[in-house]
């Protein structure tokens, strides 16, 4: 099986890791400080600057989608337990920080979510012989 997309998706996360730990040595913290999420935007933008340069052939844009579709989420999820055994062992006020600002974050998600709707439901345009 040809795997198409590791290179472009391994280098991001290598550049990304490397920003990370740079950001967290410019802080004084000997810790990567969002290595994965520097990772998934230097995916993204490098991803659309070569699909819209022509450069990206079909099968590497496929295998860039899959890869995405399996990888980030789970290194996200690893991430994320990985910042909840931090603030448990951080003490009482980063747990509850933790629980404010994902109770914030949850009662803003209809707002977001009608936020570039129309206001008016289009119909279904006819055509000449009246089917639609």
């Amino acid at each position: 099986m040809k795997i198409y997309g590791v290179a472009l998706l391994s280098a991001c996360f290598l550049i990304g890791k490397l920003m990370g730990n740079l950001l967290g040595n410019l802080i004084n913290i000997n810790s990567d400080i969002g290595g994965v999420g520097f990772a998934m935007f230097l995916l993204m933008t490098s991803s659309i600057y070569l699909r819209k340069k022509g450069w990206m052939p079909l099968e590497t844009e496929k295998g860039i989608w899959f890869w995405s579709a399996m990888y980030i989420p789970i290194i996200v999820a690893m991430a994320a337990t990985l910042n909840v055994k931090a603030a448990i062992s951080g003490g009482l006020v980063a747990v509850v920080a933790g629980i404010g600002v994902t109770a914030v974050c949850m009662l803003l998600v209809p707002i977001l979510s009608k936020i570039g709707k129309s206001n008016k439901t289009e119909l279904p345009k006819k055509t000449e012989n009246g089917n639609s």
